[in-house]
């Protein structure tokens, strides 16, 4: 029996959820989807610079699942920017995760579930 599928951590959803060519009518275009962990792959590893180990860590995946998941991620983009596709962010098995925060000023202290 398959080991089961752990939930991979997200901490920012996308805003933006469509990306496609300009120009080009949507009945013309093929879709690549892109999960929502793919996106954050690319997120912590392209933006915030980090190693694929503390990526791994920061997702709660070992690396060579981190691994995996940028690779997809990146081939999914190639695809959809060399070939003309639109790109639709959706689906995925993730889980996000609570970011505590307190004022500097008043010293409250707030939750944010992103």
């Amino acid at each position: 029996m398959a080991r089961p599928f752990k939930c991979r951590r997200v901490a920012v959803l996308p805003g933006v959820t469509y990306f496609k060519p300009a120009g080009i009518p949507m009945r013309f275009l093929e879709e690549v989807i892109l999960t929502v962990e793919e996106t954050e792959a690319i997120r912590i590893k392209d933006i915030e610079n980090l190693d694929q180990a503390q990526c791994g860590k920061r997702m709660n995946i070992s690396r060579p699942t981190f691994q995996r998941i940028l690779y997809s991620a990146r081939r999914k983009m190639a695809d959809a920017l060399l070939n003309g596709k639109a790109i639709r962010i959706a689906g995925g098995n993730f889980e996000t995760i609570a970011i505590k925060s307190s004022c500097q000023e008043c010293n409250s202290k707030a939750e944010n579930i992103l």
